[in-house]
């Protein structure tokens, strides 16, 4: 048996990436507006942090409520 004979009984190669994918956990509220969140201490917020949600990220970076630019 030739090496070309191994290679040809050998499964379809698969790919692997060396890239981990992490699941970003899934919130089921957030604070209504950008003032509530402030209010409560919890601003800037990032996607998938509890309290974020994407109606308070006005340029859809992840992080809502930014601090105001001075």
């Amino acid at each position: 048996m030739t090496a070309d004979d191994l290679d040809g009984q050998q499964p379809e190669a698969i790919a692997f990436s060396h890239e981990r994918q992490v699941p970003q956990p899934v919130t089921s509220w957030s604070y209504r507006n950008c003032r509530e969140a402030r209010a409560a201490g919890a601003a800037p917020l990032y996607r998938g942090q509890p309290g974020y949600g994407p109606h308070m990220d006005g340029d859809s970076d992840g992080i809502a409520c930014e601090p105001y630019s001075r």
